[in-house]
């Protein structure tokens, strides 16, 4: 049988059952309210913030098939060398984490757009695997969903073909701007349009994700673009998978509302508790550091090492702040004596120590604790 491309429904969605999606946009509201709140009583919240940044990008790129860990990327990043297929991962998901930056850093002056969008996905696929497939370009030539080698034939979802595209994309745009009846319900549309849509030959999954947190920033739902939901979609990647595809089979808009609701509330949830244990172990940290340096580095020392757990001496000296290389190298020991960081690579001439922090420090999250030698 063949499979011809989908045709997608146009925007907004208009037979939507408010009445029964009440307690899920009610829910999901509140959770992510109270995230939001979390938010605004942090200070200095991108540093503080940055841990679940780069699990983000871990996890989203994992989805996609990614096996370099969030260690190996702190690793990397602090000079350790790895083979190539293993770079390349690496790089994937460093592009994510510089495309999400580059995503909030625009929407400070101009609203997601299609050319915003072009811009993401170019950064997200420079130098990585896809790179060879027109980053930054919107495809030309006809996409299917299913296993590597099947036959259009056989493919699972096979989407809009390139001049249906267009138009799908242009009528993307113009509601990811306009004003609907509720911000949540109409994130959950906008992200699967996209996914319908697919209008890229690679990274479509990613950046799909990406525009969760980019626009609950524009429409002014958080404080910070940093909403993300690639956790709770890996845990029910079979029923996200499947209910995506009843859309466009079955017309179950409705269902994939619901569902998506869902997973903004039970993220919000998850992502409240993080912002709280991260922040209260960043108020430990900042009197501990104090006590141990007795410097005025101290908060920028603290800042260097939660922004990035595996640090190099070098990079510690540029990111601190600190003018006196003396000055930062008795900073550090003075953290290796007292074991709150341990040295996982000696100096040795022009190669600079490499340093962790120590993952035993009480309290630390996951995404410090995996950061163990």
């Amino acid at each position: 049988m063949n499979k011809k491309p989908c045709i997608p429904d146009k925007l907004p969605i208009e037979k939507l059952d408010w009445k029964r999606l009440a307690p899920y946009t009610s829910k999901a509201t509140m959770a992510v309210a109270r995230y939001d709140g979390t938010l605004v009583g942090m200070v200095n919240a991108a540093v503080l913030l940055s841990p679940i940044t780069s699990r983000e990008a871990v996890l989203s790129s994992r989805i996609e098939g990614t096996q370099a860990s969030l260690v190996e990327v702190l690793r990397h990043e602090a000079g350790e060398q790895y083979n190539e297929d293993k770079k390349g991962d690496i790089h994937e998901i460093i592009n994510y984490r510089r495309a999400l930056l580059l995503g909030e850093e625009s929407l400070k002056n101009r609203p997601i757009s299609l050319q915003l969008i072009r811009e993401l996905h170019s950064l997200l696929m420079q130098d990585v695997r896809g790179g060879d497939k027109t980053p930054g370009t919107f495809r030309a030539e006809q996409n299917w969903i299913g296993k590597k080698g099947t036959p259009i034939e056989k493919a699972r979802f096979v989407p809009p073909n390139p001049l249906v595209m267009q138009d799908a994309l242009e009528d993307f745009e113009r509601y990811v701007n306009m004003e609907d009846a509720d911000p949540l319900v109409q994130l959950a549309i906008l992200h699967a349009q996209f996914e319908i849509i697919h209008p890229f030959c690679d990274g479509n999954g990613r950046l799909g994700r990406m525009i969760v947190p980019l626009f609950l920033y524009q429409k002014k739902v958080l404080q910070r673009p940093t909403f993300y939901l690639s956790e709770y979609l890996e845990e029910a990647d079979e029923e996200y998978r499947n209910r995506l595809l009843s859309i466009t089979n079955d017309n179950d808009w409705q269902g994939w509302v619901e569902f998506f609701l869902v997973a903004l509330h039970q993220q919000a949830e998850w992502n409240t508790k993080k912002a709280i244990s991260i922040f209260a172990l960043y108020e430990e940290m900042k009197v501990h550091f104090a006590s141990i340096t007795h410097s005025q580095y101290s908060q920028t020392t603290l800042d260097a090492f939660f922004n990035r757990p595996i640090l190099n001496s070098s990079d510690f000296l540029k990111i601190s702040r600190i003018d006196n290389r003396g000055t930062a190298n008795g900073i550090l020991r003075s953290l290796v004596e007292d074991g709150v960081l341990q040295i996982i690579r000696e100096g040795a001439g022009r190669t600079p120590a490499i340093y962790v922090v120590c993952p035993a420090w009480r309290s630390n999250p996951a995404c410090i604790r995996q950061a163990s030698p």
